[in-house]
């Protein structure tokens, strides 16, 4: 089941979320709005009040027949920091794209139930190894995800679906599992989806 939680998102916000929030098998998605005015969004709904957001593609469909905007307006607030840290650390723009696209739908203050905080979302402990002291602020977020994900390509020779799959999973779990993506169904989710999102902006 996947879901997610958003605070006044726009439009076009919604739309990107609700893409990366599909899994790669055919799945709707619903939304409900709590009292609050929290915006649940979930391909698996529990309980009244839930509405049919977005529909999935038709079977046999490739999944960017998904209709959703893939390019949100708020992801145009950030590519000038995305390309200054691109510059700083040799991490390519379209990849640090794909990672906040599908990490945190570009939400500077999305937390995961993990713990997992901010564009890139990062976890409390990779955040102090790049001395992030606010994984809030999303200059020094995207500065420590991009230090972060630079190392994991050092780390894995070059090979982006480790590095992504140590991104999702953490670098121990790779390196447990020969060097191989683990067998998660998160991560085995998490990897063709940024790979699929990066391959669209090149």
């Amino acid at each position: 089941m996947c879901f997610l939680q958003m605070n006044r998102p726009t439009k076009l916000m919604l739309s990107l979320c609700c893409l990366l929030c599909a899994a790669p098998a055919q799945a709707d998605i619903y939304a409900r709005e709590d009292g609050e005015g929290t915006l649940h969004l979930t391909d698996a709904p529990v309980g009244d009040g839930y509405e049919l957001l977005l529909e999935s593609h038709a079977a046999g469909a490739p999944a960017s027949a998904v209709r959703a905007v893939t390019r949100p307006a708020a992801a145009a607030a950030h590519q000038q920091r995305i390309a200054r840290v691109a510059g700083r650390t040799g991490v390519e723009a379209g990849l640090l794209n794909a990672v906040i696209a599908v990490e945190s739908a570009y939400n500077p203050k999305a937390l995961s139930p993990k713990g997992a905080a901010g564009l890139m979302q990062l976890m409390p402990d990779t955040a102090r190894r790049y001395g992030v002291t606010d994984r809030f602020d999303p200059d020094q977020n995207l500065l420590g995800g991009a230090l972060y994900l630079r190392d994991l390509m050092a780390r894995f020779d070059n090979q982006l679906e480790l590095a992504l799959a140590a991104y999702n999973a953490g670098e121990g779990a790779v390196e447990r599992h020969g060097r191989r993506i683990p067998p998660f169904a998160e991560t085995l989710r998490y990897v063709p989806k940024v790979l699929d999102h990066y391959r669209s902006l090149r």
